[in-house]
């Protein structure tokens, strides 16, 4: 299981560039330096320098800092790959490599996500950006052929390493791209809005052990559950408390995340948004609209980069899970659904591989041709372009929830739906048994009309639609309800329900016919008792009837003449999410049996979800 494991992440993040390439195209070409440069505080951090063979010109830099490891070690042994992507490979730039501080060869002790420290009054108050401009300033100083202009680009973990670059304010680094870039770890990864995240619980050793020593092997392991069936296991294992017997207390994670519940102190000084001022470098986001773990950070790292800077912010948006647009598939299909052939291609050769070339062999001179947003129309299935994010013709309109419907009327005459919520039969947020890797992806696009039968799940609708609807931006649900209880978890739901005669795939599941089909195209949570304060968490009072406004993360679909636009509510969405207990107790971690109990929730006619609708 271990080794399973492994490769799964491997695969999900070490290895995303070196699919599809002959293991010599590399060393026929560039020429491999390991090196450990040294921080101002005396740590050095271990770094592959792979150089071009040919010396009859100079190079930019490109860097990824990661703590996946920059493995294979030695100077002998080749990646298949290097760089963002084939094309930049191809065209020749130095490509660097580095372990972060406290990970596999680099000294020091791990710090996930790292807090900025803004002010930094002598050579031992240390952080990633200052990591990242001594490792900028020794390779432009040291690294032969190097034009001195440095790009730094990563996906996930290694996006978050990127926008921390921004706050270097190194003179050299000219491009960054953040992709699937990790934000704050109370609302990407392991939290959705104060939820926890428990199908990311297999993957809390990644980052919650540290080595002892400088290492090229793995020191941590993931646990064996003894079964292929998720739903079970964690149904099987009662509270999370139970789950400490997985864990000992070398994981410093699991502890962090038990002893930290609410938006503290802790979380929100390892919020990298606030930070986000004044930035120099040109920046490109980039995201996938079906990416299960690190949605959020790409949106708001756009967001507020455009909102407190005046420098190049673009943002590119594909029809992809975590990190597709890395892979040279040949189609790109996410669960049932297939969007289009060679589309992460296109990205790489026309959109990544010119923003860097722009800003780092051409200087940023000369004609950039790229928009300010990239975005996929996930409906239509076709790219679009924008002069700004969200679209300024996308206009705000509220739909309202009753009596199953999703209309444009508002019924305020105290009518509502409930349903029971039971912690014992949870509703579960795919139907599929057998989960790959350490975190969940295709439920994004998930049939779900197996939750839209069930007697614990509200579902509102529109009629068929008589012409083509776009949503373009955030939607946000604006929900009055109550609850039996003093505690509740809100799931909303948008899906596109097809006509009956929309035709089959080869992509859809063995057991699931496309007409009808009922694909997800965005959920959320929100832990109630988060609904006024992250910081300050507090209860429902029973049956009273209480505002809950959730904010749905942005899309770019257009729901098709002749389907439906429709909302599902529900109050469990496991194991995606823990368990809440319905009844309020101060810290969900340390629940006991005796604290889950069923309750009834209500959902009354005057709520509403409010989309961003083109016109």
């Amino acid at each position: 299981m271990k080794k399973l494991f492994f490769i799964a992440l491997l695969v999900m993040t070490t290895s995303v560039f070196a699919q599809g390439k002959s293991p010599s195209t590399v060393g026929e070409n560039y020429t491999k330096k390991e090196v450990h440069i040294k921080m101002r505080d005396g740590a050095t951090l271990f770094t592959a320098i792979y150089t071009p063979k040919d010396h009859s010109k100079k190079y930019p830099i490109i860097m990824q800092r990661t703590p996946y490891s920059c493995a294979p070690y030695g100077e002998t042994e080749f990646k298949k790959s290097i760089g963002p992507n084939e094309t930049m490979m191809k065209e020749g730039y130095i490509v660097v490599y580095q372990d972060v501080r406290g990970r596999w060869m680099s000294d020091g002790l791990y710090d996930n996500m790292r807090a900025f420290i803004p002010n930094k009054k002598d050579k031992t108050q240390v952080d990633e950006a200052s990591d990242t401009y001594d490792t900028i300033d020794w390779l432009v100083k040291n690294v032969a052929n190097n034009n001195g202009n440095v790009g730094i680009w990563g996906i996930s973990y290694p996006g978050f390493y990127s926008t921390y670059s921004l706050l270097s304010n190194h003179p050299a680094l000219k491009a960054v791209s953040p992709q699937a870039c990790i934000s704050d770890f109370f609302f990407d990864d392991f939290h959705h809005n104060g939820a926890y995240l428990l199908s990311y619980w297999k993957a809390t050793p990644l980052f919650g052990i540290q080595k002892s020593e400088k290492t090229t092997k793995a020191w941590y392991q993931f646990p064996d559950l003894g079964t292929k069936d998720d739903y079970q296991f964690f149904m099987d294992a009662g509270p999370l408390s139970n789950l400490d017997t997985f864990y000992g207390k070398d994981n410093e994670f699991w502890q962090q995340l038990k002893d930290h519940s609410s938006y503290d102190d802790f979380w929100q000084k390892r919020g990298i948004l606030q930070h986000l001022k004044n930035i120099k470098p040109a920046v490109m986001i980039v995201g996938g609209w079906f990416d299960a773990e690190d949605l959020y950070g790409p949106l708001n790292t756009y967001q507020t980069i455009e909102k407190s800077s005046k420098n190049y912010n673009t943002i590119v948006m594909g029809p992809w899970s975590h990190g597709d647009w890395a892979r040279n598939t040949a189609t790109a299909t996410i669960g049932n659904i297939k969007f289009g052939d060679s589309i992460s291609s296109f990205f790489q050769k026309n959109i990544e591989a010119n923003f860097f070339r722009h800003f780092l062999k051409d200087n940023g001179k000369g004609e950039n041709k790229l928009p300010e947003a990239y975005v996929f129309d996930t409906g239509v299935k076709d790219w679009k372009t924008y002069n700004v994010w969200p679209p300024k013709n996308a206009v705000k309109e509220s739909f309202y929830l009753a009596q199953n419907k999703l209309t444009a009327t508002v019924q305020n005459d105290g009518g509502f739906q409930e349903f029971i919520s039971d912690p014992k039969k949870p509703v579960p947020f795919t139907e599929d048994i057998n989960q790959k890797g350490i975190t969940p992806r295709k439920y994004m696009t998930d049939d779900q009309r197996f939750a839209a039968r069930r007697p614990d799940v509200l579902v509102f609708e529109t009629e068929r639609l008589t012409d083509d609807t776009t949503l373009a931006g955030e939607t946000l649900a604006q929900l009055q309800v109550s609850t039996s209880g003093t505690d509740a978890d809100w799931v909303v739901k948008v899906i596109d329900v097809f006509p009956n005669n929309e035709p089959e795939t080869t992509e859809v599941a063995p057991y699931l016919k496309m007409s009808n089909y009922h694909m997800m195209v965005r959920s959320e949570v929100m832990r109630g008792r988060f609904r006024n304060s992250f910081v300050h968490p507090e209860p429902f009072v029973a049956n009273e009837k209480t505002a809950v406004n959730i904010k749905l993360q942005d899309v770019m679909h257009t729901f098709k003449k002749g389907h439906k636009i429709q909302i599902q509510i529900q109050s469990t969405w496991f194991p995606l999410i823990d368990l809440n207990p319905q009844t309020y107790v101060d810290n969900i971690f340390y629940a006991k049996p005796e604290d889950f109990k069923k309750q009834t929730h209500r959902v009354y006619d005057d709520s509403k979800i409010i989309f961003s609708i083109l016109k």
